[in-house]
């Protein structure tokens, strides 16, 4: 089986994750792939393959070396994001595209203008999606990459490497991935996540991220007899919201830059509720940032009375560039099989987060490598195929490369 195969068969299963939910994995359907994708690792003969409770997938490639080498580790996450339906996937590959705007649907374009990143990939086959879902590349072509490069070293065995562990885990797009990531099982000095962008892409700063619920209560009274009675929680989170920097804001930002993202809304008069994300690559302003959210509920309480407004702020994942600065070696092995695979290598922070921020903080460092994927999270998402097999060949050759790492 090629890697196309393995990832047009991988985006077949809705895997979309949800944060309103309190179970492991948050949605239960994430476990019927988690199944097909445990068979399918035993079928194509690694060892020690098992599944927990919890959909956390591990397993072996074992060494052919008798030297004792660095065990080492690469990880996906198999959900998709809760931003877009993942259910019923139609994938199209435009075979060697030629740099003009892709048709999705009728309707629906995915225009050089809006998405120049597109014409990076003149001559290669991309695979799209028909502009109703997400694709599904973040992160099956992670997985799709990891599961190949498995099986190209088990049938190259002049390739010298140690013992290669894999794992694939759910619910990394809510900020759970690596909450029941069990590190002493995986068993390894260091660990890599397929789960970066475009080709080359490389990335061991990434956000300091929190969640913000904002409740607010409010009082309904008959709009006729309402003055100076009625509390209206859709005004006051109208209110809520005009308080927080607008020039702050994933859409007027970039970089550096951290933000206050609004990712929904309920709201009625006698309650509204607003869930926001935080994200900060420098610590202190990430903290200030927080520090905000509460200065802006008191003020709010000093206006309308104390328990109007409420807010549970939870720290999601940390900078992992304060664990990777000391095991810089990691990144080093990385550059050079780019190198050594004639890719160029994008070293840039992360707007955002992986497993691997977590995972570094819990004793594993763990960078992001490129998987392939451009515009995640929504219908105008797709991936080159050529990028995905180059990805696979970097895995390749870092696990060669660790090989020869104590020579």
């Amino acid at each position: 089986m090629n890697i196309v195969e393995r990832f047009l068969n991988y985006v077949k299963f809705d895997t979309q994750s949800s944060e309103e939910s309190e179970s492991v994995p948050s949605t239960s359907k994430q476990l019927v792939f988690a199944e097909f994708l445990k068979k399918e690792l035993e079928d194509e003969g690694l060892e020690d393959v098992e599944m927990d409770e919890k959909g956390y997938i591990y397993a072996t490639l074992p060494s052919n070396i008798k030297s004792k080498v660095p065990v080492i580790g690469f990880i996906s996450h198999y959900d998709t994001s809760p931003d877009c339906s993942g259910k019923d996937v139609k994938p199209r590959i435009v075979e060697k595209y030629d740099g003009s705007d892709i048709v999705l649907s009728p309707g629906i374009v995915s225009s050089t203008k809006k998405f120049p990143e597109l014409l990076s990939h003149v001559g290669e086959d991309l695979i799209v999606t028909d502009g109703t879902t997400l694709l599904g590349a973040d992160d099956k072509a992670g997985i799709a990459e990891i599961v190949q490069a498995m099986c190209w070293l088990r049938d190259h065995k002049e390739v010298r490497h140690g013992d290669i562990r894999i794992a694939f885990n759910p619910d990394e797009e809510i900020g759970m991935g690596a909450h029941h990531f069990d590190v002493e099982k995986f068993g390894c000095e260091w660990a890599y996540t397929m789960d970066g962008g475009d080709l080359g892409d490389l990335e061991f700063e990434n956000f300091n991220a929190a969640s913000a619920k904002i409740h607010i209560k409010g009082i309904s009274v008959h709009p006729g007899y309402a003055k100076g009675k009625m509390v209206n929680a859709n005004r006051l989170a109208a209110e809520f919201i005009g308080m927080l920097p607008a020039d702050e804001t994933p859409e007027t930002t970039e970089g550096y830059q951290g933000f206050y993202h609004l990712l929904g809304i309920e709201s009625g008069i006698e309650s509204a509720k607003l869930s926001y994300i935080i994200r900060d690559h420098d610590r202190e302003r990430f903290e200030d940032r927080k520090s905000f959210i509460t200065k802006c509920v008191a003020d709010m309480n000093a206006k309308y009375g104390e328990g109007t407004v409420s807010a549970e702020v939870k720290d999601q994942y940390y900078n992992m560039k304060e664990k990777i600065d000391p095991n810089m070696h990691v990144i080093d092995i990385v550059l050079k099989a780019m190198q050594e695979c004639d890719v160029p290598p994008r070293v840039e922070p992360i707007r955002g987060g992986t497993d691997g921020a977590q995972l570094s903080f819990k004793g594993l460092p763990c960078p992001n490598i490129f998987a392939g994927g451009v515009n995640f999270h929504g219908p105008y998402e797709f991936v080159s195929i050529q990028v995905m097999e180059k990805a696979m060949k970097v895995i390749v050759k870092i696990c060669e490369l660790t090989a020869g790492y104590n020579d």
